[in-house]
């Protein structure tokens, strides 16, 4: 449960309207990009979303594989433009927008995990999380 204390994590409305646009066009594979910001002390501000290719197309219903070439493309594009990726956003078909466990073995500490819920192709929830030790806390969301 998200708790006044845990960063804030700013997704402007048209950012999620992106993001809940790939993962219905993905269904019933799982989507996933990334997320370019910046850090401040108590927020985190989303300025850019991108999406990457699922690599994993045995299980992408499942799961995501995160394309390398993709993440570096980001990396390389934030960085020219005074920003650093923040975070990775992926989808769960037919799934609540909470962690897995494999998502949690595969997350790294200090960036923001969003999660959307997509439900018979319908967009149903999104949350944010982030890993803190070896478990996942869900972050404050606001647009």
């Amino acid at each position: 449960m998200n708790t006044p204390s845990a960063p804030l994590l700013r997704l402007p409305a048209t950012l999620r309207a992106r993001l809940e646009d790939w993962s219905r066009v993905r269904y019933p594979r799982e989507a996933c990009g990334l997320l370019i910001g910046l850090r401040a002390e108590k927020h985190i501000e989303v300025v850019q979303v991108r999406e990457a290719r699922n690599r994993d197309l045995e299980h992408a219903a499942l799961r995501y594989l995160l394309d390398p070439v993709d993440h570096l493309a980001a990396e390389e594009d934030a960085a020219a433009n005074g920003f650093e990726v923040v975070g990775i956003w992926h989808s769960h078909p037919d799934h609540p927008a909470c962690p897995s466990e494999l998502d949690r073995e595969q997350a790294w500490a200090g960036w923001s995990y969003v999660i959307l819920a997509v439900e018979h192709g319908r967009t149903s929830d999104l949350r944010s999380w982030r890993l803190v030790g070896e478990r996942f806390e869900e972050e404050r969301l606001s647009s």
